[in-house]
């Protein structure tokens, strides 16, 4: 592994400790201010952190305490100042109605490094299915990779 995919590994670890802690102040200083965000809710993309706060948001206060969110089978890329990952998170938690879920999400991250600093380019969510009765997939499968 090379310094620079340490530091976006780093990075995105950063990235999912502020999701688990609901810290919107911190997860939203990894995003550039023209973030490009696709999301399985609607309206489906957001777009500039303004929007992409908004929406953090609503996810966060879907549960009523933190908010489990394991990575599995990351790959990045790095090239110079840009950075490509994808990975599989288990999102997991209690949710407000006191439902306890489990469920996977595919996540895509681009990443610019500017002064410095990594920052979140474009990031797209989405949600596997099984197609036999198009319900999502819900933990705990284990991923293959």
């Amino acid at each position: 592994m090379t310094s620079h995919e340490s530091e976006v590994r780093a990075f995105l670890d950063v990235r999912v400790d502020a999701c688990q802690k609901k810290d919107i102040d911190r997860l939203m200083s990894l995003y550039s201010p023209d973030i490009v965000y696709y999301d399985v809710v609607p309206p489906l993309h957001f777009t500039g952190s303004d929007a992409v706060r908004g929406n953090f948001v609503r996810w966060f206060d879907e549960y009523e305490g933190p908010i489990g969110l394991e990575t599995h089978d990351l790959t990045i890329a790095v090239s110079g100042d840009v950075a490509f990952a994808h990975m599989l998170h288990l999102d997991s938690g209690t949710r407000n109605n006191g439902l306890q879920s489990s469920i996977w999400v595919r996540s895509t991250v681009c990443c610019r490094r500017t002064g410095g600093n990594w920052l979140i380019t474009h990031e797209h969510i989405s949600v596997p299915f099984n197609p036999e009765n198009l319900q999502a997939w819900f933990g705990p499968v284990e991923p293959t990779g």
